[in-house]
C-alpha cells in the first residue's frame, strides 16, 4: 500500500472533454488539479484511491470543457451594447461607434467596460479572449483583477486618440506595456493594427518588423466587406490580403478576424502561409457582412478559431452561440450535413484559439502538464434531457446559461453560477451611469 498524493482540487464529473484526443469523451472520470495545473485525468475509482484533497468537488451530473477561448474581442465595447444596431460596417463605424469613441472613451470607460466584458464571458465559460482596443495596459489590469486569461492586442491605427497621438506612439506604448507584463502567467499579447483600410502601409511594415523580432501573433480585421475590398482596389491596385503579402505579414503568427470574402486562390495561400482565423459568424450575419466559408477553410486544414467581436456588433459575448451557429452556417452554406461536426466546433472554440494565440502548450484542451482552465457545463437541466451525445449537446442544446464552473489556473472564478472575483450588482451599476453619460 502506499499513501496517497496530495492535490489542491480534485474535480469529478460525469463527462470529461478533453478535446485532445479528438472525439474523446470520458465517462465518470476526475481531474486532478495541483498548483494551478493538471496533474491526472482518469477514472472516479482510481482519483479517490490515488489522491486527496480537502477541495473535492462532485459534479455528478455535469460536462468538463477546456475553457472556451473567444478569439477576437473590443471587451470594452460592452459599454456600446446596443448604441447603433441595424447598420453596415462602414455606416456603424464612421457614423456612429468612432465619433462616440472619440467623446468618451477613457481610462475609466476601458476599465468598466472590460470589467463587464470579463464578467460576461466568464459567466459564459470563457477563460480566455483576444482583443483590440485602445488603453490596452487598462484591459490588463481588469484580467489581472478578474483573475481570467487574456491576449492583451496593442492596437495600431492611423488616427489620433485619447489613448495615443500616431502610430508611432500607439507602438511605443503597446510595446512597453508588452516588455512590463511580458511574463505575467495570464497575460499574452499580440501586435494589433486595426485594418488594412485604416493602417498605412508604413505602419504595416514597422509592424511585420516587430512581428518577427518578437514571434509576436498579429491580430487583423481583414476581408469583412466587399466594400474593403474594392477599396483596396481603387487605392491600392490589389485585394487586401494580396496587399499584406506584398509586405510581409502572411505566415504563421497572423490571425486574420472574418475572411468573409475569400478566392479559392486566397483560400490556399492561407494555408500555404498557416495563417490563422478567427470566424464571428454573429457580427458577420448582424452587419450584413456575408457569410464566411469556414467548411471550405477548415477542410483546407487552416486553423479557425471563433470569436465573438464586440458586444456592440453582436450584441452578446456568447461563445456558446458563436459555436452553434458557426456549425449550422457551415453545413448550410457547404450543403453538407456532416460539414463541422460538433467535435470540430468545439475544438474551434477551444484549441484552435490557442493555437492561433501561441498558447496551445498551455491552455486550449484537457491534457496533463495544462493549465486547469475549465468550464463545467451542468446536464441536469429540462433543456439537456435526455442526453445521447454530450458533445453533440454542448454545441446544440447547450447555452451559456448552462455553465455553473469556471477555473483559471486551478483558481474557481465562478462557482455554481456565482461570480467569486467580481461584483455583479456594482458591474451593472458602472454601466447604467455610462449609459445615462452616452445618452446625455
Amino acid at each position: 500500500m502506499f499513501d496517497p498524493l496530495t492535490a489542491d482540487t480534485i474535480i469529478e464529473a460525469r463527462w470529461i472533454i478533453p478535446v485532445e484526443p479528438e472525439e474523446t469523451v470520458l465517462s465518470d472520470h476526475a481531474i486532478v488539479i495541483n498548483n494551478g495545473v493538471i496533474q491526472a485525468i482518469l477514472p472516479i475509482s482510481q482519483a479517490r484511491s490515488q489522491f486527496i484533497s480537502h477541495n473535492h468537488i462532485a459534479l455528478n451530473h455535469h460536462a468538463i470543457i477546456p475553457g472556451l477561448i473567444n478569439l477576437h474581442t473590443h471587451a470594452a465595447m460592452t459599454l456600446m451594447r446596443g448604441l447603433a444596431d441595424d447598420l453596415p460596417l462602414m455606416e456603424w463605424l464612421k457614423n456612429h461607434i468612432w465619433p462616440v469613441e472619440t467623446r468618451y472613451v477613457s481610462a475609466d470607460f476601458v476599465l468598466d467596460g472590460a470589467l463587464l466584458a470579463c464578467a460576461e464571458m466568464l459567466k459564459g465559460g470563457v477563460t480566455c479572449f483576444n482583443d483590440m482596443y485602445f488603453f490596452p495596459e487598462v484591459t490588463a489590469k481588469a484580467v489581472m483583477e478578474c483573475g481570467m486569461r487574456a491576449a492583451i492586442g496593442l492596437i495600431v491605427i492611423d488616427f489620433p486618440s485619447s489613448y495615443a497621438n500616431d502610430t508611432d506612439d500607439y507602438l511605443f506604448k503597446g510595446l512597453s506595456l508588452r516588455d512590463c507584463y511580458s511574463q505575467h502567467p495570464q497575460l499574452s499579447f499580440c501586435l494589433a493594427p486595426h485594418a488594412p483600410y485604416s493602417v498605412s502601409d508604413k505602419a504595416l511594415t514597422k509592424i511585420v518588423t516587430y512581428a518577427e523580432q518578437l514571434d509576436s501573433p498579429v491580430h487583423i480585421h481583414l476581408h469583412e466587406t466587399h466594400d474593403e475590398i474594392c477599396n483596396s482596389l481603387d487605392i491600392y491596385g490589389v485585394r487586401p490580403i494580396e496587399r499584406l503579402r506584398q509586405l510581409g505579414m502572411l505566415g504563421p503568427n497572423l490571425i486574420a478576424v472574418h475572411m468573409v470574402h475569400l478566392t479559392k486562390e486566397e483560400g490556399s495561400l492561407l494555408k500555404e502561409q498557416n495563417c490563422s482565423i478567427a470566424h464571428c459568424p454573429s457580427s458577420n450575419l448582424k452587419l450584413a457582412s456575408g457569410i464566411a466559408r469556414i467548411a471550405d477553410l477548415v477542410a483546407l486544414g487552416i486553423n479557425v478559431g471563433i470569436g465573438t467581436d464586440s458586444a456592440a456588433s453582436n450584441n452578446r459575448l456568447d461563445m456558446f452561440e458563436e459555436m452553434r451557429l458557426a456549425a449550422l452556417l457551415a453545413k448550410a452554406q457547404s450543403g453538407q450535413a456532416y460539414a463541422l461536426s460538433a467535435h470540430q466546433a468545439l475544438r474551434l472554440a477551444t484549441l484552435n484559439g490557442a493555437i492561433a494565440l501561441g498558447i496551445d502548450k498551455i491552455t486550449g484542451s484537457l491534457a496533463i502538464g495544462k493549465a486547469a482552465d475549465i468550464t463545467a457545463v451542468d446536464f441536469s437541466t429540462l433543456a439537456l434531457s435526455p442526453c445521447f451525445n454530450p458533445v453533440s449537446h454542448l454545441v446544440y442544446a447547450a447555452s451559456r446559461e448552462h455553465v455553473s464552473h469556471v477555473w483559471v489556473r486551478g483558481k474557481l472564478l465562478l462557482d455554481d453560477r456565482e461570480l467569486v472575483t467580481l461584483n455583479e450588482r456594482e458591474l451593472i451599476n458602472r454601466a447604467t451611469q455610462w449609459q445615462r453619460r452616452l445618452n446625455s
